[in-house]
């Protein structure tokens, strides 16, 4: 004797959405018997995320700050864009195996193809993430223990 629900459970998809907005991730799917509900935002709401890390270290002047954000972004996407590692996926991305453990690379250090970068913890499961060419690291795009989005620049590689 089960009853089946029609419609879909608006609360719930509110609920999914602060969730989204708590932990800043950008997509969440639940799936109970034969019902899938997944949530997710848009790639700009990425763009927005990674603006604060240059946003603090310019001086308080409006247009000091804006002068400083447009003069560091031109160099950025263009290293990105060819030698940059993406992310492979949507985690909590960490530079080393443990809290307290030496870092997998450091900025100016020589790698090897197939050497871990580091890592992405993913649902609970850490995966390592591999060079995709041999060279010189020349910049960490981001901070240890930090979310990364997939596609997102993590690594320069020269």
């Amino acid at each position: 004797m089960s009853t089946k629900k029609t419609g879909v459970d608006q609360q719930l998809i509110r609920d999914l959405a602060s969730i989204l907005d708590e932990t800043n991730l950008t997509e969440i799917e639940v799936e109970q018997e034969d019902l899938r509900i997944r949530v997710s935002r848009t790639p700009a709401a990425v763009q927005a995320y990674s603006a604060p890390f240059a946003a603090p270290a310019p001086a308080p002047a409006a247009q000091s700050a804006s002068a400083a954000t447009t003069a560091a972004q031109p160099a950025a996407p263009a290293d990105n864009s060819k030698n940059a590692v993406p992310s492979p996926m949507v985690g909590t991305a960490y530079l080393a195996a443990a809290p307290g453990a030496k870092p997998f690379i450091e900025v100016g250090q020589q790698i090897k193809e197939g050497q871990t970068l580091l890592i992405i913890e993913a649902m609970k499961t850490m995966n390592q993430i591999p060079s995709p060419r041999s060279g010189t690291v020349t910049a960490i795009l981001f901070e240890d223990a930090q979310p990364v989005e997939y596609g997102e620049p993590l690594v320069v590689i020269e």
